[in-house]
């Protein structure tokens, strides 16, 4: 299946009345003609840069209670600012929502009226030297929390498991509230990057952050019924 931060996002923003656009890189063996397959099926709008290589792959492995682990098993394949794909649609999006690695890519995302950026790409935020409207990461990652912005973000967005999470802004710290959990968790790969993408929706959509942030948790928690997100994403509506 399509994986990772890009493509569990991606997937759960075209469950919104959106058009989308995604910008990804695909290898050319037999998984990546895979891939790209199952992302045609969204009716999303697919920008593809192709990479005479075999298309990465990751493992998820997922304990009895719920808990997972993703082994890399090759570097992620992706899009870079000398592809030749549309990067000036962004000036025309309500929102990008960021998780590559090419700090020109971002820099001109910026063009967009509200940019989120993963926090695992704190590193790809500092080089481009923009301010990002929301960076969303883990309170439990150490790679996402403990990350410092030499141009700091709007609002840094944590969540916290069962404990909601917080947001950090120039103004403090607000604390928001989780969702119930489903009565079996049976997974949670993908539950953050569903409550990424479904934050970018709230807030495109015109939702306060903090009202933003507990709408999406609810995405985020549906995920746990089932070891593949991608069966178990909700519809985002206004």
């Amino acid at each position: 299946m399509p994986g990772g931060g890009g493509a569990i996002t991606f997937f759960q923003l075209v469950r919104s009345p959106a058009e989308v656009h995604f910008f990804t890189a695909i290898g050319d063996d037999a998984a990546g003609v895979d891939v790209q397959a199952r992302l045609m099926t969204s009716g999303a709008t697919i920008h593809v840069a192709h990479r005479p290589q075999e298309h990465s792959r990751d493992l998820v492995l997922v304990t009895p209670n719920g808990e997972r682990t993703i082994v890399v098993m090759q570097s992620p394949l992706q899009a870079r600012f000398s592809d030749p794909l549309p990067w000036s649609l962004f000036a025309e999006c309500d929102a990008v929502f960021f998780t590559g690695q090419d700090a020109e890519i971002l820099r001109a995302a910026r063009a967009a009226r509200v940019v989120v950026v993963t926090a695992r790409r704190a590193a790809v935020v500092a080089a481009a030297g923009i301010a990002a409207d929301v960076v969303v990461g883990s309170a439990n990652d150490p790679r996402e929390a403990a990350n410092d912005y030499p141009i700091p973000p709007r609002a840094l967005v944590l969540t916290d498991g069962a404990r909601g999470g917080r947001i950090e802004t120039a103004d403090g710290t607000e604390h928001f509230a989780a969702p119930p959990p489903p009565p079996v968790i049976a997974g949670s790969y993908g539950a953050g990057d569903s409550f990424a993408g479904a934050l970018t929706w709230y807030l495109v959509a015109g939702l306060p952050l903090k009202a933003a942030c507990e709408r999406a948790g609810t995405h985020g928690a549906a995920v746990l019924a089932g070891s593949n997100p991608l069966e178990h994403q909700l519809p985002l509506r206004r």
